[in-house]
């Protein structure tokens, strides 16, 4: 089956649908997704609107380069370690 990439405007305007009532059947099929899948929506980007879901992903992404960032440091630390240590 082709997966295909829904934007976060998309991804809220179906949970907004979904809040104001309308059947999670209906807009499942609207949307061409599974139940599932608008339910998991629901859980990440209810109350959101468009532009906080835009700076959640920025935040994403820059959380994402820090962490590599860190363990690139980590891993250098400890090889300085290991040389000083083999040194004295």
């Amino acid at each position: 089956m082709k997966k295909t990439v829904h934007s976060e405007s998309e991804k809220v305007k179906a949970v907004h649908q979904l809040e104001s009532g309308v059947d999670a059947s209906v807009v499942a099929r609207d949307y061409n997704i599974s139940r599932a899948t608008l339910y998991n929506w629901k859980s990440k980007y209810s109350g959101m609107e468009v532009s906080q879901v835009k700076r959640l992903k920025e935040l994403e992404d820059e959380n994402r380069k820090l962490k590599q960032m860190y363990a690139d440091l980590a891993l250098d630390n400890k090889i300085l370690k290991e040389v000083i240590e083999k040194k004295l």
